[in-house]
């Protein structure tokens, strides 16, 4: 199984802006919508980041196509390996075919089907586990080491951080002039590398995570000073039932975010019908964390103009009829 891992585990915003051009054959530049039924019940001007618009539903595919891109041909051709719910393994599915390589997923049973189908759509193959009993990571070293293949890893690595990084250098080029960024966060690439984007570009800028209640490793994290993990979260959430901050990006939480915040399972369901029925747009629960947290009021009040990362919109009909 190749090393992917590099020296250098800072990431910077030059690694940030060399993702953007490396990723720019595969990724979208999502757009930036603006609700004022939003804004009238929030109390702030909100700009969405609308990454449940992009290639593959979500955000990953920025990660994803950045460390494939970043791989040494020698490694890249025997193929790449991932465990995911859903958004991570379609993502790394979708650029394993663009680059014509093959695609291995560790997916877990209960999986979103709508992403399962996605991936398998793709030509990747799937390796299906039970969240709750089996180790993800131990599944994914040993398909591996079984096929030579290197693991990409959903967030914990400079390459995936760097790329999920884009979806703030990108909002904050659209929107210069934010008072404050709301990412959802899971394993934390996303927050991470956004937050680094957007402080570059705007040093006062505040930043915030949120994620749900039932899956607080985050929020319980930042209050103990150091990483907790937790149990399998139940959340439907399916996109952050991470159990504990990464070794990389928890250090570059804790520099640049001002606040974790949590949301209700109940709050997360009314902003998917919020979102879907006044903006019309599809966002997932996970991707829809961010927006909870403006629209129930869980931010500082004197906040003007936000920026809400929506990091995804892959969710299954069956689930979306029960909100």
């Amino acid at each position: 199984m190749p090393d992917t891992e590099t020296k250098a585990t800072e990431v910077t915003f030059e690694d940030i802006r060399g993702a953007a051009e490396r990723i720019r054959p595969i990724a979208q530049r999502t757009p930036v919508m603006t609700s004022h039924s939003f804004n009238a019940e929030s109390g702030a001007e909100a700009f969405f980041k609308c990454e449940n618009l992009q290639k593959g539903g979500a955000f990953k595919i920025r990660g994803a196509s950045n460390f494939l891109l970043s791989m040494p041909k020698d490694d890249l051709v025997r193929g790449v390996v991932a465990y995911s719910s859903g958004n991570h393994a379609q993502a790394v599915a979708i650029a394993a075919q663009t680059l014509g390589v093959p695609a291995t997923l560790a997916m877990p049973e209960d999986a979103p089907r709508s992403k399962v189908d996605a991936t398998r759509a793709r030509g990747a193959r799937i390796v299906t586990y039970n969240r709750f009993t089996e180790d993800r990571v131990a599944i994914g070293k040993r398909v591996a080491a079984e096929t030579n293949a290197t693991i990409v890893p959903p967030f914990d690595h400079p390459w995936t951080i760097a790329g999920a990084g884009t979806t703030g250098l990108e909002l904050l080029e659209q929107v210069p002039d934010l008072d404050a960024l709301v990412v959802p966060v899971g394993g934390g690439g996303l927050l991470s590398g956004s937050s680094i984007a957007a402080k570059h570009l705007r040093p006062e800028i505040r930043i915030f995570g949120v994620e749900p209640a039932d899956g607080n490793d985050t929020y319980l994290s930042f209050a103990a000073g150091k990483r907790v993990e937790i149990p399998a979260p139940q959340t439907i959430a399916d996109g952050l039932r991470s159990q504990m901050p990464g070794k990389l990006t928890f250090p570059i939480l804790r520099r640049n975010v001002e606040q974790i915040v949590l949301v209700s399972e109940d709050e997360i369901r009314a902003t998917v019908r919020f979102l879907l029925l006044r903006m019309k747009i599809l966002v997932e629960p996970s991707g829809a964390v961010s927006a909870a947290a403006l629209l129930f009021k869980k931010l500082p009040p004197s906040l003007r103009r936000v920026g809400v990362v929506l990091s995804g919109g892959n969710v299954d009909y069956e689930q979306l009829a029960r909100f």
